[in-house]
């Protein structure tokens, strides 16, 4: 999110957000095995990457087999995804392109909505026939940063932006803090309270990053007066 702020901030005012269509249901098993291959010698290691993709899921009491896809949530995922796409980071440093990824998620910026249409078909072309992956066009566009958001962060339409939650995590954290905070489950305040402080030391050591603390001082005044009413 530094990085993404530091582009915007130099002037490069328009993003290319790429969303890489159900990326972890469709990596290929054998070209990611491929590609762990090329840098890992041990058979015993690349024996268990396989066992680790190839072992189903459990739906509704029955194992379904995994023919394609890392298993979503898997602590091997996210590692898996920075070994299938390392060629995209390459190809986009080849083109001197300013660009931030964490794991699917993809942000180019560019100048100009024109350069950044130019940049979405290219790119695009070359997941398609590189990485044999799709761009999912619904949830890919080339926007403002201002409009746009990543990992639940956004930035304002500042000459020196800062680093704002996106109004979607915000609404994530009421909702949840409204099911904890419920009259009629039934719970002392003390527990209720126990429970709210654990939830939130986890969302403020992540979104704590933020820099508009007067978006969190208001979410505090609206979280004392739910617990006033309890």
């Amino acid at each position: 999110m530094a990085q993404a702020q530091e582009y915007i901030a130099s002037g490069t005012r328009w993003v290319v957000d790429l969303d890489l269509e159900k990326f972890f249901d469709r990596v290929n098993h054998d070209q990611l095995l491929a590609r762990v291959a090329q840098r890992v010698a041990d058979k015993r290691l690349l024996k268990l990457v396989r066992v680790f993709l190839t072992a189903g899921v459990m739906e509704g009491g029955l194992e379904s087999p995994s023919e394609e896809g890392t298993p979503q949530g898997g602590p091997l995922s996210p590692l898996l995804s920075n070994v299938v796409l390392d060629e995209l980071d390459r190809e986009l440093e080849a083109r001197g392109h300013r660009f931030v990824r964490y794991a699917d998620d993809v942000n180019i910026y560019v100048s100009s909505a024109r350069a950044g249409a130019r940049v979405m078909a290219s790119i695009s072309n070359f997941i398609s026939k590189r990485l044999k992956l799709k761009i999912n066009p619904a949830k890919s566009a080339v926007r403002r940063p201002w409009g746009s958001k990543l990992l639940g962060f956004s930035f304002t339409n500042d000459r020196q932006p800062k680093r704002r939650i996106a109004p979607a995590a915000m609404r994530r954290c009421k909702q949840r803090l409204r099911e904890l905070t419920q009259a009629t489950r039934g719970i002392s305040a003390g527990q209720m309270v126990s429970e709210v402080r654990s939830y939130l030391r986890g969302w403020m050591g992540y979104f704590g990053f933020c820099q508009t603390p007067t978006v969190l001082t208001k979410l505090e005044q609206w979280l004392r007066r739910r617990l006033r009413n309890v």
